[in-house]
């Protein structure tokens, strides 16, 4: 869990940063879209359209790993 909590200050350091350093460049989400042909409303669209196709994916898949999971687990000797 340690190691968790430690990448996850990490990335939003590193964001932080990097988001300085951008912003004293003067540039913004918005321009670095508009540099890639993009729109911020076709990004939350497409990131819509991705959480929409990977919900369902992710609890089917889970019907299948989480059993088979639990098996194991319950059948693993016991430590120490």
């Amino acid at each position: 869990m340690f190691r968790l909590f430690s990448t996850l200050v990490k990335i939003g350091i590193a964001s932080l940063v990097t988001g300085v350093v951008l912003a004293k460049l003067n540039l913004s989400a918005e321009q670095i879209l508009n540099e890639l042909g993009l729109t911020p409303e076709q990004v939350m669209d497409w990131l819509t359209k991705g959480v929409v196709w990977a919900i369902p994916n992710i609890v089917l898949g889970s019907m299948v790993i989480v059993p088979v999971w639990l098996v194991v687990f319950l059948f693993r000797p016991p430590r120490g």
